[in-house]
């Protein structure tokens, strides 16, 4: 079995951590490690400036205030370093962070300088050693740091108070956190972050003990991850929040005016975590929890550790979404637990959790609809490769870099259909005690394409002509579809593909609609004729109550296909869900709709742009300026 080696002969850091204020704080006794970075070619992260194989950081601890007027974020970092002993100094990464003073773990001042920045990916910040292992900088965070989002109280669910969330992955942390952010060099963490009253704060690492009064008209708040972590999962959010169990280790926070309709969407969680539990082993993190955020969040989710970031728009009243609850939580097993050590590998996290969401839904919801959810999944698939090509370089799962980056369809599903191929050959039972090891023997670690490669051959196929035969190479490295993937049953939407057909041969629209699933509605949308007259849609309109559903899913596939037919009626609500919605999901595909419509869609999409773009996160906002033609 392929073991990688260490980038540099560099001892593993003990069991304790330099905190904030020079201390020491004890790790749990289960606490693993800080695992080395991988030294092969295709562990080699170009997002970073980095040098881990001089020296890397190992903890860091933040003590920060948070500035809602100023929307800055400012304080210290104390960074742990472990270094070669010849290491004169470490190089971090920045993004218009703003540094007043390094010095060293006895208050002396340390050399620094800032590099030349480049797009999107900021500035190396390279500080002198001096033979120092604890570093601390007082920094601040720029107005418009791109993982943070400064919410109005208008922006907000009850209009009172601001809110602050951040979104670190790939490389956006460093726009808060100087660090060395990269995914393979994983780190523990603490905080201390002061508010201002009432608002509460949470973070991807476990609180401790109550906020502390400060006498000033704020609090402080306290937080601690004792097992390493990709710098991308440091997570903050702060607002008027309150929380409500689902179980003894799950719950969920959120605005008090979402926080019933979020509850009832997200109260079958400690199911799922039992799920989970029974099909890859032990969850490690100790708490599940949850926040919906307001719906500037730019993603469905993210699974910042013990703290799950979730968007409003998955709920739908029925839990016909909570695929995306089960998506976050595997993540704790494909992502957090076992990292992709590059973002070439990416799949690596998105893949293998998107099979593993599909077995937590099986396992909680039935067979039937996790099939239906592998069959949008392969839909999605195949509609990119025939959009892109079947050769085209950026369909493998792993890419280096050469090639450009084909979206989601690649990493989540082909890397879903790739596992699920894996599983239908050799069997269920002997896939997930391969997969089961794959966890327990990389826990706490970076991976690479190259190295799962590797572990299947060892540990899953039972001989190289077996390997081969499974096409385990061909999946990962090349391009397109093998020929061996395991496609999903054909019935499971056997009604409605019988539907669509009915609907294209004479305009026949079905009944039942409403007791169809959320996924079946989505399969009919998505496979009707797309180009229909006003007439046509006004009548799907009325039967099926398309512009009245609860579900986003669903009314975002009504609104593409209404504006790619120029149906002026569909415009009002467009206009209302791209200014109140801000999952990049959604908006980018429908303001490039708009975009293709001429002189009929481009002046409704700028004039919607112009009101909706500042209260966009940075993410969302830079893939429609793209579609906008806006140069920053």
């Amino acid at each position: 079995m392929y073991r990688a080696a260490l980038l540099a002969p560099l001892a593993l850091i003990a069991s304790a951590c330099t905190t904030m204020d020079g201390g020491e704080v004890e790790m749990a006794e289960s606490t693993p490690m800080v695992s080395p970075i991988l030294t092969t070619p295709d562990a080699v992260d170009d997002q970073t400036y980095a040098r881990p194989q001089v020296a890397r950081v190992t903890h860091v601890a933040l003590d920060l205030d948070l500035d809602f007027d100023a929307r800055m974020i400012g304080g210290t970092a104390v960074l742990s370093v472990l270094a070669q002993d010849n290491a004169g100094q470490i190089v971090l990464d920045s993004n218009a962070l703003q540094i007043d003073r390094v010095t060293d773990g006895d208050g002396n001042s340390l050399s620094f300088a800032m590099g030349d920045a480049e797009p999107g990916k900021g500035a190396p910040l390279t500080i002198q050693l001096n033979g120092a292992r604890t570093i601390r900088i007082d920094y601040r965070s720029a107005p418009d740091a791109t993982a943070l989002q400064w919410l109005s109280p208008e922006q907000t669910a009850g209009g009172e108070y601001p809110f602050l969330f951040s979104q670190g992955q790939a490389i956006l942390n460093r726009t808060w956190i100087p660090t060395q952010d990269s995914p393979g060099i994983r780190q523990t963490w603490e905080a201390r972050i002061t508010a201002p009253k009432p608002l509460d704060v949470v973070m991807s690492g476990v609180a401790q003990g109550e906020p502390e009064d400060l006498g000033n008209g704020r609090r402080a708040f306290r937080f601690v991850m004792d097992k390493p972590v990709p710098p991308y999962l440091i997570a903050i959010a702060a607002g008027d929040i309150d929380f409500r169990a689902t179980g003894p280790r799950t719950g969920v926070w959120a605005e008090p005016a979402t926080l019933d309709r979020a509850y009832n969407e997200v109260a079958d969680t400690e199911q799922l975590v039992e799920a989970a539990e029974g099909l890859y082993g032990e969850y490690r993190w100790g708490r599940y929890d949850m926040i919906v955020l307001p719906p500037a969040f730019p993603y469905g989710g993210m699974e910042n550790p013990v703290m799950t970031f979730l968007t409003p728009t998955f709920i739908a009243g029925d839990r016909s979404n909570n695929g995306l609850v089960a998506h976050e939580l595997a993540h704790s097993w494909s992502g957090n637990l076992v990292t992709n050590a590059v973002w070439g590998d990416g799949w690596l996290n998105e893949g293998v959790t998107s099979y593993f969401e599909n077995r937590i839904v099986e396992e909680v919801y039935g067979k039937s609809r996790a099939e239906q959810e592998a069959a949008l999944a392969y839909a999605n698939i195949i509609e990119t490769l025939e959009d892109v090509g079947y050769d085209a370089p950026g369909t493998a799962l792993h890419n280096d870099g050469s090639g450009e980056l084909i979206g989601s369809a690649i990493a989540y599903d082909k890397g879903h259909f790739f596992l699920r191929t894996i599983e239908r050959a050799v069997g269920r039972e002997r896939f997930d005690a391969w997969l089961r090891q794959w966890f327990d023997n990389h826990a706490f670690q970076p991976a690479t394409s190259r190295l799962i490669l590797e572990d299947m051959q060892a540990n899953l196929a039972r001989s190289p002509a077996e390997a081969k035969q499974l096409k385990l190479r061909e999946w990962i490295f090349e391009p397109g579809l093998p020929s061996n993937v395991a496609k999903p049953d054909p019935r499971a939407f056997a009604t409605v593909d019988t539907a669509v057909q009915a609907y294209a041969a004479n305009g026949t629209i079905p009944t039942g609609w409403d007791d169809w699933t959320a996924a079946e509605q989505m399969r009919f949308l998505d496979n009707i004729p797309k180009q229909r007259t006003a007439a046509q849609l006004a009548a799907l309109d009325d039967a099926l109550g398309l512009s009245e559903t609860g579900n986003n899913e669903v009314l975002f596939l009504w609104l593409e296909l209404a504006l790619a037919n120029r149906y002026d009626p569909a415009v009002p609500q467009a206009e209302m869900f791209l200014s109140e919605i801000g999952r990049a999901k959604f908006v980018r595909p429908l303001y490039g709709v708009l975009m293709e419509q001429g002189d009929w869609g481009q002046p409704i999409a700028r004039r919607i742009y112009a009101e909706t773009r500042d209260g966009y996160h940075a993410v969302t906002r830079a893939g429609v300026d793209r579609l906008m033609g806006i140069e920053d």
